[in-house]
């Protein structure tokens, strides 16, 4: 039976529980598990070590843990995808795909912005790879012989722009492309379906979705996730089950948390819009944000995440409105239950070039909101509240200026 994907999101990874005789997602603590055959259990290291299911037992936590695998099977599922490998943390995730990725080439091509540290790690060449830095119509152009992966993130971070995934893909080729589909989720977006190899998010943000897990997952093609997986067996960087649980127990809720905190963040990004406290508010929906008309052709919806613009890069301005809000907390990271604001240039994207994050929109004075479960009423006071106290506060130091005078 074809099902609807907000069912999807309640049964996925549960096919088996009638069986088992649970209602809730079962855990597997254990870091090791017994190996009496050894026939058995040789054949079951050399498959997991190469990135495959196992065989009769599953020797060692950081190659296989059951309720790891079954958050990945649920994910998988959410994504349209064949398999998926979850990991401690979403540049965990990352870091292995580039490192399976090296087994193709040693060149990456990326399209500006992506998360901070994604950029830094990309930028900096730890992993032995050098990158091209490109525009979403470029990618044919930058694509060499030794380019082994593409690498987009939207809607993008922290700017909100949209990059068109069916016309990345086609530019690439024969060369898998990785889109970071954490803005948007599954709810929202299918890049898999529009014809990208890979899907990442961190899963710390709306996949998690309650600010007390760090994870990160990607998913794709079997043959893909395989190599994803030979990297971590080798590397260690497995998905605690703890945080699997957490995960799998939060995807009944994914889509009802999505739509609620984005119908909120529309009505707050009209508000932002028409308010001259504020500038280049960017959002999905509003007028010309989506020059490409993706949202109705990629995405089924805005998203919750916002940026804008305080009326000064004064770090002043940006700490007294910080200072002022009540309900929005100032903190990294989104996709939270509680909404979230933050200043990239100085927390998330701190560690990109200073040009380069000027290039594409990443000013001192931009704040990123993640706008998160509060009534929005109660939300938009504290923003105006907040925006008020910096228009006095600049009043006032304008008049004590002009008296020192």
């Amino acid at each position: 039976m074809d099902k609807a994907f907000a069912t999807r999101t309640v049964h996925a990874g549960r096919h088996d529980f009638v069986k088992l005789g649970v209602h809730a997602p079962p855990i597997d603590f254990s870091s090791t598990y017994p190996t009496p055959d050894l026939d058995v259990a040789a054949r079951s290291f050399d498959s997991l070590v190469a990135g495959d299911e196992p065989e009769g037992t599953f020797i060692y936590q950081r190659l296989f843990n059951p309720t790891t695998d079954r958050f990945e099977r649920a994910l998988a599922e959410l994504e349209g995808a064949e398999d998926a490998a979850a990991f401690a943390s979403g540049m965990a995730a990352l870091s292995a795909v580039l490192l399976a990725a090296k087994s193709r080439g040693s060149h990456v091509v990326a399209v500006r912005p992506i998360y901070g540290t994604a950029d830094h790690l990309l930028s900096s060449g730890l992993l032995g790879l050098t990158v091209t830095w490109t525009t979403q119509d470029e990618i044919a152009a930058a694509i060499r012989p030794d380019t082994a992966l593409v690498v987009i993130e939207t809607p993008a971070n922290p700017t909100l722009e949209l990059v068109d995934i069916a016309s990345v893909v086609r530019q690439a080729g024969t060369v898998p492309v990785l889109v970071d589909s954490t803005f948007a989720t599954p709810v929202l977006q299918q890049p898999l379906a529009l014809g990208a190899t890979f899907v990442l998010h961190s899963a710390t943000k709306f996949l998690g979705g309650h600010g007390d897990v760090l994870a990160g997952v990607v998913a794709g093609p079997h043959a893909f996730i395989r190599d994803v997986k030979h990297v971590r067996a080798a590397t260690g960087g497995l998905l605690h089950p703890l945080a699997s649980f957490l995960l799998h127990r939060g995807l009944p809720t994914l889509a009802v948390r999505v739509e609620k905190a984005q119908d909120a963040a529309t009505e707050l990004a009209v508000r932002l819009a028409d308010d001259r406290r504020v500038r280049n508010v960017r959002f999905p929906s509003l007028p010309g944000c989506d020059p490409r008309g993706l949202l109705d052709r990629q995405m089924r919806g805005p998203g919750s995440v916002m940026s804008f613009e305080l009326c000064s890069e004064d770090p002043a301005v940006m700490r007294d409105f910080l200072g002022a809000l009540e309900i929005i907390t100032p903190a990294v990271s989104l996709g939270s239950t509680d909404s979230l604001i933050q200043p990239p240039a100085a927390l998330t994207h701190r560690v990109v070039d200073e040009h380069a994050r000027e290039e594409v929109g990443i000013s001192r004075g931009l704040l990123r909101l993640s706008v998160g479960l509060e009534d929005v009423r109660d939300l938009w006071r504290d923003l105006d509240h907040a925006l008020a106290e910096v228009a006095s506060r600049l009043e006032m130091r304008e008049h004590a200026e002009v008296t020192a005078r």
